[in-house]
């Protein structure tokens, strides 16, 4: 189902729940399922903000034609080419073949990629505007965030930005759409875990955009996927921002990664010992068992981060090192890191795990713990030394 609401003044959401779909670009689990946003802008000349996934299909277009009330639509605005977003381009301009497409020289390289569209394009640059009449939009680049083409659109008169995949999340929207009519903590999980799978990566570029933000008057943030922040807006701009400066809680992530159950051991031992340190905030996953985007987040989430792994084919196990692998090409920063594993006759997993942590750069708080064959008191006695370093740095 299609719904419409209005933001502001002239300025109305389109959006659709989608709780069908498992995996988010086929990789990230949706058990809450996810929503996808276009806006639209009434005025003398009216314009669509972005269009939508073709899941939405006719009552998107539906949707668009009982907002407009007959009225022509005059601009097809791009903020983002990915194809959630783009994926209803051809049925918008079918129905309004003289709607004229605007967006950078990025856009259309990636429009004609996918549509073949050369014709009837309006390139903006940033800071550019167009005048609907009594409302005007204006155009802020933001490349890299995620794609390099992204940008976002601010309406002037009531202070609307349309911020792309920026400031979204993961999760259908359940009743409300707005932050106001919400318990935002229900959703902010979601939020993060979607910043830190889909958008992490450009971190820098987030920082870059948020900076460029600072001077709007803004007074609802309209994103691509998730609640409209019509209330409060500084607060997922401030999530945000703590997220892509790569802050984080003083709580400390055990991942393990186990065939015979002794790492796993040597995983619950550390985390006892943290919290007879002290750390009270402590989280421990078996990397086989939860899928790799919660740990991404909860790596994000947590400052000390611990990670085991037992011996594979003299290689790490598997789930962990598709982890580590996914964390270097991410590029997360500024984490306090403890290693530990087990082998039985010739290693692999921890030497591995220490290659990891030259890549990644992140301070090691002690040496490595690696125990051959089943742990033992005596065994497990170096790992106090590798708990009782990380609570120190963690306070």
């Amino acid at each position: 189902m299609v719904t419409q609401q209005q933001v502001a003044g002239g300025i109305f959401r389109t959006g659709f729940n989608d709780r069908r779909t498992q995996l988010f670009e086929n990789l990230w689990p949706l058990p809450g399922g996810i929503s996808y946003n276009s806006y639209v802008v009434v005025d003398q000349k009216c314009a669509l903000i972005d269009a939508m996934h073709t899941l939405a299909g006719g009552p998107f277009i539906e949707s668009v034609e009982a907002i407009l009330e007959g009225r022509k639509l005059d601009y097809l605005v791009i903020n983002h080419m990915e194809p959630d977003h783009s994926g209803e381009i051809e049925q918008v301009l079918h129905l309004w073949p003289e709607a004229k497409i605007v967006g950078n020289k990025r856009t259309f390289s990636i429009l004609e990629a996918y549509f073949g569209r050369k014709d009837n394009l309006v390139e903006v640059g940033d800071g550019e505007v167009i005048s609907l009449g009594g409302r005007t939009l204006q155009f802020f680049l933001t490349p890299w965030v995620h794609w390099p083409e992204t940008m976002m659109t601010f309406e002037t008169t009531t202070g609307t930005l349309f911020s792309g995949d920026v400031f979204g999340m993961f999760g259908a929207t359940e009743g409300g759409v707005f932050d106001d009519q919400v318990v935002i903590e229900r959703y902010q999980s979601e939020a993060r875990r979607y910043f830190s799978n889909v958008v992490g990566k450009y971190s820098n570029m987030v920082q870059k955009a948020i900076e460029k933000l600072k001077p709007l008057p803004i007074k609802a943030i309209c994103p691509l996927h998730g609640l409209v922040w019509r209330a409060d807006p500084a607060r997922i701009v401030g999530l945000y921002d703590r997220w892509s400066s790569y802050a984080a809680d003083n709580a400390a992530v055990v991942i393990y990664g186990s065939i015979y159950g002794y790492t796993a051991q040597m995983a619950d031992h550390i985390a006892y010992l943290l919290a007879g340190a002290g750390v009270k905030d402590i989280r421990v996953y078996d990397s086989s068992k939860t899928h790799l985007s919660y740990l991404i987040d909860e790596i994000w989430r947590c400052r000390g981060v611990v990670l085991g792994s037992c011996a594979y084919n003299t290689q790490m196990f598997p789930a962990m090192a598709h982890l580590t692998t996914e964390l270097e090409h991410i590029g997360l920063k500024n984490r306090l890191l403890g290693l530990f594993g087990t082998f039985s006759w010739n290693g692999g997993g921890v030497r591995n795990l220490g290659i990891f942590a030259q890549n990644i750069g992140w301070e090691m708080v002690s040496d490595p713990v690696e125990i051959q064959g089943a742990p033992t008191p005596e065994k497990l006695a170096p790992c106090a030394a590798l708990a009782s370093a990380m609570a120190a740095r963690l306070r």
